[in-house]
């Protein structure tokens, strides 16, 4: 049987701190599930949800912006529009913001590329005074490397199963 010690906040008026508990895994498990919010399902889906949609929604009308000032096609505009996202993520992030916003919407808010920049700046946050090399780099890679790794095998397998089936093939554009 595994022993789990905890530490419990005493209820006697003299004994102001915490004392040691000794209790099984199972008991453990028992007294953490006591403990633990509820989460209703619905209320998460709606607040992702809404705050999914808000983030796009600015992301439109970023795309817009750029639009009617710049007199860009939509297609020119959603570069420009990626990086001001990126640009608004991390600004949110480095002020604690975004991760307040990430508290309430929960998964609504990891819009691929303001959840992506939210990550990166955080974890290059975090570990910032272990160095530049050590720290920033090593530690902000450790989650970008298995998605840009992910990017890439994606793309091989959709670009051979294109090659195999034709799909997508070399258009001349010279004429």
């Amino acid at each position: 049987m595994e022993v789990v010690s905890v530490a419990v906040k005493s209820a006697g008026r003299g004994n102001r701190g915490y004392k040691p508990v000794s209790m099984s895994s199972k008991e453990y498990q028992a007294f953490a599930k006591a403990r633990e919010p509820s989460r209703s399902v619905w209320t998460n889906c709606l607040r992702a949800f809404l705050a999914g949609g808000v983030i796009c929604a600015i992301g439109q009308g970023v795309t817009e912006f750029f639009v009617a000032a710049f007199n860009m096609s939509s297609k020119d505009a959603s570069n420009p529009t990626v990086a001001v996202m990126i640009l608004l993520s991390v600004i949110l992030t480095s002020l604690g913001v975004y991760d307040k916003i990430a508290q309430w919407a929960g998964a609504g808010s990891a819009v691929p590329v303001t959840g992506f920049a939210n990550s990166m700046c955080s974890a290059a946050i975090e570990h910032r005074s272990e160095g530049l090399v050590l720290g920033v780099g090593a530690n902000m890679f450790k989650l970008a490397g298995s998605v840009i790794v992910f990017g890439v095998v994606a793309s091989f397998i959709v670009g051979i199963v294109y090659w195999i089936f034709g799909i997508g093939a070399w258009h001349d554009t010279s004429g």
